[in-house]
């Protein structure tokens, strides 16, 4: 679905729900490429919406803006529709997806699924990759993920700024739940996304936008609530990560929630390292009801339901 104003003529946004990013087919006279891949137990729909809106062409061109598996869940299905596709992938992780390690790739660790995929290269940033015939420039974007990457196209100065910048905020900073400082690069990829000055913004999810500025100053204002009361965005990023769960299967009794979470270990990670004082599973009771209280989940007894 698109915004009413006018994307770049070439450009289609197919935005998706929360588990899946959004993505961003390009199309030329010569190929076409698409910008992410959504989750997994959406790849079949993928697949439908980049060969009805190619009409029988094929599709030439995947890349990926970073490795979380919302972004990446659907390489597979789409190589396997498209034998000749070639994907690119941002830097960072080449080792572990040739190898293919899914513990350092963080699917294991954040208890999501990510079907194995090939690579063919890599988005070195200050380099371009042409996409449907477009040049497009490939910047380094680090914080929500490390070796992410977002990707502007100059001449419509259009930007896929990926979980850097939504019109609301930005994804978790995962590195932050390792305990490794990146709210500062959150900060600088900030800066840089400001001084490309886009006209319009096509994130990773949501609709895209235009209100650049507006959602630059929400993003910081976050930042800066987050930099203040880091504990804040620790319990804000265990609680996305329970969302997603929901969001993927949609209910769950309370005990197999439990397990699920007992059993995923960024969690553990998460309490051991900010909230070892507290009771593990009141804990997550605690996040529950949080979720329940601001809408996101139902709870019925013990039954734990997606909402919204």
């Amino acid at each position: 679905m698109q915004n009413a104003f006018s994307l770049p003529p070439n450009v289609t946004v197919f935005e998706r729900g929360w588990l899946s990013s959004n993505n961003i087919l390009i199309v030329g006279r010569d190929s076409a490429a698409l910008v992410d891949s959504g989750y997994c137990t959406h790849a079949h729909q993928t697949v439908a919406l980049v060969q009805s809106a190619l009409g029988g062409r094929p599709l030439d061109v995947l890349a990926n803006t970073h490795l979380h598996s919302d972004h990446c869940g659907g390489n597979a299905a789409l190589q396997a529709h498209y034998p000749a596709l070639q994907t690119f992938i941002a830097p960072g992780h080449a080792e572990e997806v040739r190898r293919w390690d899914p513990s350092a790739l963080t699917f294991e660790p954040t208890g999501q699924q990510c079907p194995q995929f090939r690579l063919d290269a890599t988005l070195v940033p200050g380099q371009d990759i042409v996409l449907g015939d477009t040049a497009w420039q490939i910047h380094a974007a680090p914080g929500h993920d490390p070796h992410s990457v977002i990707l502007f196209e100059p001449a419509s100065k259009t930007l896929i700024s990926a979980d850097a910048l939504w019109e609301r905020g930005f994804g978790v900073v995962f590195p932050e739940l390792e305990g490794v400082d990146a709210f500062a690069e959150v900060g600088d990829t900030l800066d840089l996304i400001e001084s490309l000055a886009p006209r319009l913004v096509i994130p990773g999810h949501g609709p895209a936008f235009a209100s650049v500025q507006t959602a630059l100053a929400s993003a910081r204002a976050r930042l800066d609530g987050f930099v203040k009361q880091p504990e804040k965005h620790i319990s804000y990023a265990a609680k996305v990560l329970l969302k997603f769960k929901l969001l993927e299967v949609q209910s769950l009794d309370f005990s197999a929630l439990m397990a699920w979470v007992d059993a995923t270990p960024y969690f553990r990670l998460i309490f051991s390292t900010h909230f070892a004082e507290h009771d593990f599973s009141a804990w997550v009771e605690q996040l529950i009801a949080d979720l329940v209280r601001s809408g996101a989940a139902v709870r019925d007894g013990l039954q734990i339901r997606n909402a919204g």
